[in-house]
C-alpha cells in the first residue's frame, strides 16, 4: 500500500510540473538525432536470477514502458522523444544487446521495442560484473549517433559485483563522463539452500554503484513490486526530475563514505572459491 501512496505522489507531481530538473544534466555530445534522454536498462541474468525473477524482470519493464504515465513524461520531454537499449549482463566477458537503440516517442515505438527483447529469450549465465555491465553500457552511450540532453544507465541486480574492475572505479568513469547511473537492486527472499550474497543490497547500491546527476535507487523487496518499482523509475529518469522528498521507496545516492566494502562481492567469492 505504501509503495502505490508514493507512486500517486510522484505521478501527480510529474503530470503538474511540481518537481524541479535535475541540476547538472550531462553535456550534449552532438550527435545527429536531439533525444530527451539515452538511456541503457542493464539487466541481471547471472545464475543467481532464477527464471521466474528474470520474467518478472522483463515484464516489469514492458508494463513500465507501456504505461501512460511513461508515455506522458515522454511527451512532456523538451524533444518529446528518448533513446533506449536494452542489455543483459552477467560476468565481465558476457553483455548481449537484447535491442539496440530505439528511439520512442509513442506507443507504436514502445512496441517495436518490446517486440525485439521478446524475441530473444533470456539466458542465465555465470558470475556478476556490474563494472563489466557500466563499462558496456558507458561505450554505447559515447559512441551512439544521438545527442541527449541526458544520459543514464539504469542498473537491475540481485548481487554484488564479484569479477572485473572495482565496481566504484567504473562507476566514477562513467560518471565523469557526465553519465548517472540509477539502480534497481533486487531484494527477494531467496531459498536458504542457495548461495547467499548480501542482505544490505540496498545500501551497496546506493554506496558503491550508483552516481552522477540526480541519481538514485529503488529497491524491491517483493515480487509484486517489480512494474511498479520500475515505472517510477523510469519515469525519474526520463523526465530528468529531483527526487521528491514524499516518496520514500526513492534512495538517492550515498554522498559520504560507503557503510559497506564495495569489494565485498570479490571477497565473498574469493572465500567461497579459493580464486
Amino acid at each position: 500500500m505504501r509503495m502505490r501512496l508514493d507512486l500517486a505522489l510522484l505521478f501527480m507531481a510529474v503530470l503538474c510540473g511540481g518537481l524541479l530538473p535535475a541540476v547538472s544534466p550531462a553535456a550534449a555530445k552532438g550527435g545527429s538525432v536531439p533525444v530527451d534522454v539515452e538511456l541503457v536498462l542493464a539487466v541481471d541474468v547471472s545464475f543467481s536470477m532464477d527464471p521466474e525473477e528474470q520474467r518478472l524482470q522483463r515484464e516489469g519493464y514492458f508494463e513500465a514502458l507501456r504505461s501512460p504515465f511513461v508515455l506522458e513524461a515522454i511527451r512532456r520531454g523538451i524533444n518529446g522523444r528518448i533513446a533506449v537499449a536494452y542489455v543483459e549482463w552477467a560476468g565481465s566477458p558476457s553483455q548481449e544487446i537484447v535491442a539496440d537503440w530505439h528511439v520512442i516517442e509513442d506507443r507504436a515505438d514502445v512496441e517495436r521495442f518490446i517486440a525485439v527483447i521478446q524475441a530473444k529469450p533470456p539466458k542465465r549465465l555465470s558470475r556478476t560484473s556490474i563494472s563489466g555491465a557500466i563499462d558496456f553500457a558507458t561505450k554505447m552511450i559515447l559512441e551512439n549517433d544521438f545527442d541527449g540532453l541526458r544520459q543514464v544507465i539504469d542498473v537491475s541486480g540481485d548481487g554484488t559485483n564479484n569479477q572485473g574492475r572495482i565496481v566504484t572505479v567504473a562507476r566514477d568513469d562513467a560518471v565523469a563522463q557526465g553519465i548517472t547511473i540509477n539502480g534497481l537492486p533486487i531484494l527477494l527472499n531467496k531459498n536458504p539452500s542457495t548461495y547467499r550474497d548480501i542482505d544490505d543490497l540496498d545500501v551497496y547500491f546506493t554506496d558503491c554503484v550508483i552516481g552522477g546527476p540526480g541519481a538514485f535507487m529503488v529497491p524491491i523487496r517483493e515480487r509484486s513490486q517489480f512494474a511498479d518499482a520500475t515505472r517510477t523509475k523510469l519515469i525519474l529518469e526520463i523526465s530528468g526530475l529531483t527526487v521528491p522528498r514524499d516518496v520514500s521507496l526513492i534512495i538517492p545516492a550515498q554522498a559520504k563514505e560507503p557503510r559497506v566494502s564495495c569489494t565485498i562481492g570479490e571477497r565473498l567469492w574469493q572465500e567461497r572459491w579459493g580464486n
